[in-house]
């Protein structure tokens, strides 16, 4: 294994998981201002 390509891998993954949790921050906040 290649030290580079397990740092690539890690920051896609957390680049990836950013990204999702992002996107369900701005769902719920729409949830929650379209509800009140």
């Amino acid at each position: 294994m290649y030290a580079g390509l397990e740092i690539f891998f890690t920051s896609l993954l957390v680049l990836a998981t950013l990204g999702i949790a992002g996107v369900a921050a701005l769902v719920v906040a729409g949830l929650f201002k379209g509800q009140k």
